[in-house]
């Protein structure tokens, strides 16, 4: 295959001074000992795409560097889909292993045979190539096993491809790398979870040459929250680069044994490749839980931790008569508005007999000035009964300066710990009372949440709901009103 190198600087003329060094060779003669740099090459080598660098392949490439030198045993990377982690951990990281010490036994797993041996063949592409074997001269291909599934080096190592349940008798390994164990459509199958999980311990986690050596690497998107990697991380010992679509949080994630990559709230794993406006589109295409699971490495429990999907009932706005109903709105808001911070949420909500409506919900990140014109607006919408401020941080400013403004509020003090508040309202939601607008946009996203706690990154959408349904289902005076007891 002709060799893509147009993401290289341009090769100067031959007429050139020869004191210059060709670019080509000097990455070349990088690539040799830096993982991160072989992966572009290995890129080029099978794609004739534009390649584009960017920090969280030097992120897996240091870690699978770690693997090589016996620094870590055991390593699982969660990413998004289409983000190189195939490029890298399975054709990239094999070949660059092999080149370096051509006696080593990798072993490449993936969910089908078919992917398997997609793998495998853009693996040979690499080590096909004629720069990587005057990067790596002494890996030569033994004529003896060069077939589809496994390619042997004439010093014994090689690469050995097969699907998730596959026979391995007889066969071992010094690295074993599982790629996507287990397909999406298969993600909500109890019985596809166990298997996989059962043929990677009892069958794959056996096959090492010397176990007190042995190396695994998982890189997988997440899928559920009992896929391979939430199955392998609540039992403990592996190491975990988990690398989201979008930053939930501050990070400071390693390139290098010296070198941290500051990632701040907000900022995209790999904007060329996934820019707002796609993840946004599949956002929209896959729903709010798949999208988080798939992309946010965050998955919820389909059915819901404390609280179920199918306990919520969904509800046409357009049939609703609310002149004669309580209104509720209830504000759990964050300490500051920088992106940093927590989320600032208001609930409205309609109480009709033992029946109670979610009408809207505002969740904004936003400074104090903001935040105030926000609730006055909503309030001016909705024109609630009585309006829940927890009375807490920018809570207690809010509650002064609108009673300055004329408007009058109960401040609530949370007297009780969250859990136990979601638990205090699940009877109400489990006995259908709870009832959900059905095409709100903010719906999915709210159930995300709710259905993940207490697991889930946030929890203010729990707050302000529980905040509501608690004084709803009291029937509290006006007044300061505590949320539990004492």
């Amino acid at each position: 295959m002709t060799m893509n190198t147009h993401f290289l600087e341009p090769r100067r003329q031959a007429s050139r001074s020869l004191e210059r060094p060709d670019p080509f060779h000097v990455l070349v003669d990088a690539a040799r000992n830096d993982l991160a740099t072989f992966v572009g090459l290995a890129f080029s080598a099978i794609d004739r795409s534009q390649y584009l660098p960017n920090w969280h392949i030097r992120a897996i490439a240091y870690q699978l560097e770690r693997v090589l030198l016996g620094q870590c045993k055991r390593l699982i990377i969660t990413m998004p889909p289409r983000s190189l982690k195939s490029v890298t951990t399975s054709v990239a990281f094999p070949a660059w292993v092999l080149g370096r010490d051509p006696s080593k036994k990798l072993i490449c797993v993936s969910y089908s045979q078919p992917l398997a041996v997609k793998h495998a063949n853009d693996f040979r592409n690499v080590v096909d190539s004629a720069w990587y074997r005057s990067m790596f001269p002494t890996f030569k291909i033994s004529p003896r096993k060069n077939t589809e599934n496994e390619l042997q080096t004439t010093l014994g190592g090689g690469r050995l491809t097969t699907s998730t349940g596959g026979q391995l008798t007889g066969r071992g390994g010094d690295i074993i790398i599982i790629d996507d164990p287990l397909k999406a459509e298969d993600a909500h199958s109890e019985t596809a979870r166990t298997k996989c999980a059962e043929w990677v311990r009892t069958t794959l986690m056996s096959r090492f040459d010397n176990p007190a050596t042995g190396a695994v690497i998982l890189v997988m998107q997440r899928l559920h929250v009992d896929d391979l990697a939430g199955v392998l991380l609540e039992a403990g010992g592996w190491e975990h680069l988990n690398l989201s679509a979008t930053a939930e949080e501050d990070e400071r994630i390693p390139i290098s044994a010296n070198r941290r990559h500051e990632r701040k709230i907000g900022d995209l794993l790999h904007p060329a490749r996934l820019g707002v406006p796609e993840l946004d589109r599949l956002k929209r295409d896959l729903g709010s839980l798949t999208f988080s699971a798939q992309y946010q490495q965050a998955p919820a429990p389909p059915d819901g931790n404390i609280v179920k999907r199918t306990w919520f009932r969904d509800y046409d706005p357009g049939q609703l008569d609310r002149r004669s109903m309580t209104i509720v709105q209830s504000w759990d808001t964050a300490l500051k508005g920088d992106p940093s911070c927590d989320y600032s949420v208001g609930t409205t909500w309609a109480k009709d007999d033992n029946n109670y409506y979610l009408l809207d919900l505002i969740r904004i990140r936003a400074a104090y000035p903001e935040l105030i014109q926000r609730v006055k607006r909503s309030i001016d919408d909705h024109d609630p009964d009585i309006v829940l401020i927890e009375d807490v941080g920018s809570g207690t400013s809010l509650i002064a300066d609108l009673d300055y403004q004329g408007v009058s509020t109960t401040p609530v003090k949370a007297r009780m710990d969250k859990e136990s508040r979601l638990s205090r309202v699940s009877a109400m939601i489990e006995n259908g009372n709870v009832h959900l607008p059905k095409d709100a946009h903010w719906k999915d996203d709210f159930l995300l949440e709710v259905l993940a706690f207490p697991h889930g990154k946030h929890d203010d959408q729990v707050d302000s709901m529980t905040q509501a349904l608690i004084w709803i289902k009291d029937d509290k005076p006006t007044g300061r009103f505590y949320v539990g007891t004492f």
